[in-house]
């Protein structure tokens, strides 16, 4: 499916043919339960989630104005939801200052493997405040660009690279052996 499939199948809701939702629902079920999970990490309170970010976007889909790509609108409609939600019902997060390094005696040269770095990674991400957090989320783990991240999160793009920037630094600073890592890189 591509953007102009969106279009026709809303277009097609707006007309009466609810069913044809199933279509928005199947392309973008996948991506919205990966963003809910890299908001709260449970799976089961992603898909939840996902399911009523769906629901949302059913009931406000007159809302959408047409000036940016549905699935702009789409993720930052869930976004938005995501973030309210936490706000309601908090995941669990630990402190920053809690993450330490994994030991792992597998490794010959004393270091992470990639399974335990990524894992480590992932919690000192979980663990930055909730505006540094969600931009790296956005731009890292769901890949978005900056400006499309920035729409998301409705943010000027300078305002999204300047937490973006920060939340990297914050990680960095605690957590200096990931320099290296791709991840970490520069937007």
């Amino acid at each position: 499916m591509s953007a102009a499939d969106d279009q026709a199948a809303i277009d097609r809701v707006l007309a009466g043919d609810i069913s044809a939702f199933e279509q928005i629902v199947h392309r973008w079920q996948s991506p919205l339960i990966n963003l809910a999970y890299r908001f709260c990490r449970d799976r089961g309170r992603a898909e939840e989630m996902a399911q009523e970010a769906f629901l949302r976007a059913y009931r406000g889909l007159k809302q959408w104005r047409r000036e940016a790509a549905f699935s702009t609108w789409l993720f930052a409609l869930a976004a938005n939801f995501y973030r309210s939600e936490l706000r309601r019902i908090p995941a669990h997060n630990i402190s920053i200052d809690d993450i330490h390094e994994p030991a792992d005696p597998r490794a010959s040269d004393g270091g992470l493997e990639d399974d335990d770095r990524d894992r480590a990674v992932r919690r000192a991400v979980q663990a930055l405040p909730e505006k540094y957090r969600e931009a790296l989320i956005l731009f890292y783990f769901h890949e978005m660009d900056v400006p499309a991240a920035a729409r998301t999160l409705g943010l000027p793009e300078g305002t999204f690279k300047a937490r973006l920037f920060r939340g990297r630094e914050i990680l960095r600073g605690k957590l200096p052996q990931l320099l290296a890592m791709p991840q970490l890189k520069e937007a």
